[in-house]
């Protein structure tokens, strides 16, 4: 096995630090269908989505994460009408591992709330 040793990387016009490269990239990230039987559209470092019940999602990463030390970021996309989204919809972090991320997304009211589309992104 051969190791690389360098300081930056550059494409010859922009350049970045290796670690910022590593620490700043995404290490797992999806965009999925949060509504009927839940599909993801794409990913990466994300094997599946569970779905346990209305508003409530589980993200299962391929490999897991070096701890469970990590930022989630989670965007809302549209309702379930395909309409614009309820700003008085918020997320709940529920359980962080270095193996899944499960979050719940609840209107005002109280109640969970599906949507047509969700991001989310982990960065470490």
């Amino acid at each position: 096995m051969s190791t690389l040793n360098t300081v930056n990387i550059t494409n010859g016009t922009d350049s970045i630090t290796v670690e910022g490269a590593v620490k700043g990239s995404a290490k797992a990230w999806v965009n999925f269908n949060g509504t009927g039987t839940v599909a993801i559209r794409a990913s990466y470092n994300v094997s599946s989505i569970t779905d346990n019940g209305v508003g409530d999602y589980t993200v299962n990463f391929t490999t897991a994460l070096a701890d469970a030390n990590y930022a989630a970021n989670v965007n809302l996309g549209t309702t379930a009408g395909g309409g614009a989204v309820n700003p008085a919809i918020s997320i709940r972090g529920q359980a962080i591992t270095t193996s899944t991320y499960r979050f719940i997304s609840q209107a005002a009211t109280g109640g969970n709330y599906d949507l047509d589309t969700f991001s989310v992104a982990i960065f470490r």
